[in-house]
């Protein structure tokens, strides 16, 4: 395999994940979510058979957490950097120097993005159609990013957590020449608005995200019709 998708995910701490779910939700109930959410995107993914996968975990003494989640043929490196883009930036030089002609990374807050949509991006890099992908996110961010250059300057200076990462990541992009392709928007979950609107969604169980989707039903105490 010649392209590596990398998990970007924290270890589920009360306190330390999902914080703009708190309140209405509490720090438990907020981590065991997101334990759902980690659970739903590892199955997603590892059905995808034409891409390597790794996680890239938060913090950096997670490593037994993530070594009982995860199966062995799931490689485990510990993010590394002051900020979202140094640490994109590492996962990126840590995958091209490792052998992968392209790396896609991909948030651990969209526990039902299809995987379909990851292998189109896949396909699209390791054919050569593209250089870069982006999986916009409708809160101004992006779901996935994919390369199949090093990373350069892409993520160097963004204002992480505003509604315009997506449009200074683009300018970057186009500053330096390179061919893009964006996947269809979908929608990650922060905020508590976010929640009610993919627990009022109709999911059955084995469609991504139904682990998630049934601890925000329960969480939000939306009974079935």
């Amino acid at each position: 395999m010649d392209t590596l998708l990398i998990i970007f995910a924290k270890e589920p701490v009360p306190g330390q994940v999902k914080t703009r779910l708190c309140p209405p939700l509490n720090p438990e109930e907020a981590a065991e979510l997101y334990r759902c959410f980690l659970a739903d995107v590892l199955e997603e993914m590892q059905r995808l058979s034409d891409v390597a996968l790794a996680l890239a975990y938060t913090p950096v003494d997670a490593r037994p957490f993530f070594q009982e989640l995860v199966p062995p043929e799931v490689r485990l490196v510990p993010q590394s950097g002051a900020d979202l883009g140094e640490r994109l930036s590492a996962a990126c030089h840590w995958a091209l120097s490792s052998g992968f002609r392209a790396v896609m990374i991909r948030n651990s807050d969209s526990p039902d993005l299809p995987g379909e949509l990851v292998r189109q991006a896949g396909d699209l890099l390791r054919t050569g159609q593209t250089q870069v992908v982006l999986g916009p996110a409708p809160d101004g961010g992006y779901y996935l990013v994919g390369l199949a250059v090093p990373p350069g300057n892409l993520f160097q200076g963004i204002a992480w957590s505003t509604a315009t990462v997506l449009d200074e990541t683009l300018a970057r992009i186009r500053g330096r020449g390179l061919a893009l392709h964006l996947l269809p928007p979908w929608a990650d979950i922060d905020g508590f608005s976010d929640l009610q609107r993919f627990a009022e969604r109709s999911l059955v169980p084995g469609q991504p995200g139904w682990r998630s989707h049934r601890q925000a039903r329960e969480l939000l105490k939306i009974t079935s019709t």
